[in-house]
């Protein structure tokens, strides 16, 4: 067996499953799950039918490229959201099967394991699969803590210079999971600087980009800002982005890569061994719902409409504030977040997740402890609901 899979941790909801262990939620509430940011909002019924128009397509074997319509859309979509000149379908996008299946098979592609010492930096808190995906090609994973008192943001002075040296692929999340903050400009510059100078990838994780809260202002994107400071062709930066959270469709799978040619061709001859084209039908629904916008402007009113209901309330017990974008709370807790979950499990019957299970011990902290996140993915009166349970438990 690859022996790198001894190398990887359990997954968060795993640890999340041991802790409940013993710790029998009080029935006399109903559970409220807000642990796993999974969209509750309704698919739209157009892509539903797209689906189920086109399952002829189940009779072909689809292409790793996928359709042409399909990319022409996606590719149409970046440039109106991002204000970007043509993008070209043939060369500059790759539809996939979820966001998450291709940020893990990107490392696989990118990282050259006979290298010394690869090297992998991302975030921390982070999303599981940065550090998966590093691990299984071979890579070591270094992090950079993102704290409340530098506003979350990536400080990439935290690493030497000899990891900078070595490192061959950044991950980034922007809005990021777990803090909902949306990186800056400076920030763009300093990577791109960065990305030169040593010559690693950058791997964008936009999966949350279109839940924000003002229509007039949506989140500044990677390609975005490449192009705003001249960077022709997106030098050595890919961008990773969904249908799940934007178009209520988790169950689809079905996102896309876009970004630096030359590396999306390499990474298309890995995705062609790999097995991973995507189903006819999905090709179909995805065009549609990448063409319409409607939808998306009604599906961020409901997030709105949730964020309004509980953040001011919870900051009547907790030190929270409200995210740049993105459908997560990151709530510092009184003490243990991990105490704090358990404790809110049992008596209120309420599931989240200790912010601690998302990070890693780095530079001699972890930075997720004494934060919980806390998904609102339910129906704005579970939210509600959770928040006076919260709230009860912290003046217990």
């Amino acid at each position: 067996m690859n022996p790198n899979l001894d190398r990887l941790q359990p997954y968060p909801f795993q640890k999340l499953n041991k802790l409940f262990e013993g710790a029998a939620p009080e029935q006399a509430y109903s559970p409220i799950s807000l642990h796993i940011g999974e969209p509750k909002h309704a698919t739209p019924n157009f892509i539903r039918q797209a689906v189920t128009e086109n399952l002829a397509g189940m009779a072909v074997y689809p292409t790793t490229l996928g359709a042409r319509s399909l990319r022409t859309s996606i590719a149409a979509w970046l440039t109106r959201r991002y204000r970007l000149p043509e993008i070209d379908p043939e060369t500059q996008v790759i539809p996939v099967n979820g966001s998450r299946e291709a940020l893990f098979s990107f490392a696989q592609a990118v990282i050259d394991p006979s290298r010394a010492e690869a090297i992998v930096v991302c975030p921390n808190p982070f999303y599981q699969i940065y550090e998966g995906a590093a691990l299984l090609a071979g890579a070591t994973p270094h992090f950079l803590n993102t704290m409340p008192e530098n506003d979350f943001a990536l400080d990439y002075g935290q690493l030497p210079e000899d990891t900078w040296s070595r490192c061959q692929l950044v991950y980034v999340c922007s809005p990021g999971n777990p803090t909902g903050r949306v990186m800056s400009m400076d920030e763009w510059r300093y990577l791109f600087e960065l990305s030169d100078r040593y010559g690693f990838v950058i791997a964008s994780d936009e999966c949350y980009a279109e839940i924000y809260f003002d229509e007039d202002a949506p989140p500044l994107g990677a390609l975005e800002a490449a192009h705003r400071l001249g960077r022709s062709g997106f030098p050595r930066l890919v961008v990773f982005s969904s249908l799940s959270k934007r178009s209520n469709v988790p169950g689809m799978r079905s996102g896309f890569a876009a970004g630096d040619a030359s590396i999306l061709k390499k990474f298309l001859l890995y995705r062609t061994y790999h097995g991973s084209a995507m189903n006819p039908a999905v090709q179909a629904a995805s065009k549609s719902a990448w063409d319409d916008e409607d939808h998306v402007v009604e599906n961020r009113r409901l997030y709105r409409e949730k964020f309004q209901a509980v953040t001011k309330s919870l900051q009547e017990s907790l030190q929270v504030s409200m995210p740049d974008a993105a459908f997560y709370l990151w709530v510092r807790t009184p003490g243990s977040d991990v105490q704090f979950t358990r404790e809110l499990y049992r008596n209120y019957n309420v599931t989240v997740l200790p912010g601690s299970y998302l990070a890693r011990h780095a530079n001699g902290i972890n930075p997720g402890e004494n934060f919980i996140r806390i998904a609102l993915v339910a129906p704005l009166a579970e939210c509600v609901e959770a928040v006076q349970r919260i709230k009860m438990l912290v003046s217990a």
